[in-house]
């Protein structure tokens, strides 16, 4: 996707630096308010030494991401899925790659997580819902104390339609696992790896539960349930959130922002 030019200047004295729209980006997502996994530290990661005149936005950081992002000469690089999720590790290997290249492109990198997800506006299950022609849309599903971190609506399609749809804007070949209605009419979703969260759409009255991935016993469970899944791709689910964080953000601080696509397949 070609980079685009934002709207409105940065603060007084010239461009905004990285924690400059750090705090901006944290003010918006409610980071302060979302509970997360332990180690997610969502927020500016690694900060950056430049002014950020261009930002790039990314479903994953990891070194095709950094790489792509640091060539394209940004200044901050922002992600849902950043650099820190296992607790305490040593700097070796891919992990010091990671940060090597980091610092010597002097670009920093900013994560959101769950607060981009549960986000009423620019979050990925309120995006990935509008893109689904999912009307009506309210909050659904509670993950780590955040109630409302999907949504639930309103859905006119048959089973094969609604995954097709999924399969284009997710760019991945959805798994479904038919075990509600071929007609499909109350919706849920919640991005990314919500498996577990089945049961709670089935009992909030959806025929049928879109998310990215899910562990295998989640079949039985659906059939079961007498619900539908489908599995659009854990990747795929997730690159509409981020991609509205930078687009906001350049329009915001007068920058330009570029999307670094690096599908999983997963």
């Amino acid at each position: 996707m070609p980079g685009s030019r934002g709207a409105s200047g940065g603060g007084a004295g010239g461009r905004a630096g990285c924690r400059e729209v750090a705090a901006w980006a944290d003010d918006l997502l409610r980071v302060a308010e979302i509970e997360d996994y332990p180690s997610a530290l969502n927020g500016l990661q690694v900060d950056g030494r430049r002014p950020v005149a261009r930002i790039g936005a990314a479903t994953d950081a990891c070194l095709a991401t950094i790489d792509l992002a640091a060539e394209a000469g940004c200044e901050l690089l922002m992600v849902h899925h950043g650099l820190f999720w296992g607790g305490l590790r040593p700097f070796v290997g891919p992990a010091y790659e990671r940060f090597r290249r980091l610092f010597e492109s002097g670009m920093g990198l900013y994560s959101a997580h769950l607060p981009l997800d549960a986000h009423p506006r620019i979050g990925n299950n309120v995006l990935l819902a509008a893109e689904l022609r999912v009307a009506d849309v309210e909050p659904f599903g509670s993950f780590k104390g955040n109630d409302g971190i999907g949504v639930i609506g309103a859905v006119e399609a048959s089973r094969s339609e609604l995954a097709a749809r999924a399969e284009t804007v997710c760019g991945h070949t959805p798994i479904v696992i038919a075990g509600g209605p071929e007609r499909v009419s109350r919706l849920a979703i919640v991005t990314g790896g919500a498996g577990s969260l089945i049961e709670s759409a089935a009992v909030a009255g959806a025929d049928t539960f879109l998310t990215g991935e899910g562990n295998h016993h989640t079949y039985h469970e659906a059939m079961e349930l007498g619900i539908n899944v489908i599995y659009a791709g854990h990747y795929g689910t997730e690159t509409l959130g981020v991609r509205a964080l930078a687009k906001r953000a350049a329009e915001h601080f007068g920058a330009e922002h570029t999307f670094f696509d690096v599908p999983t397949g997963l």
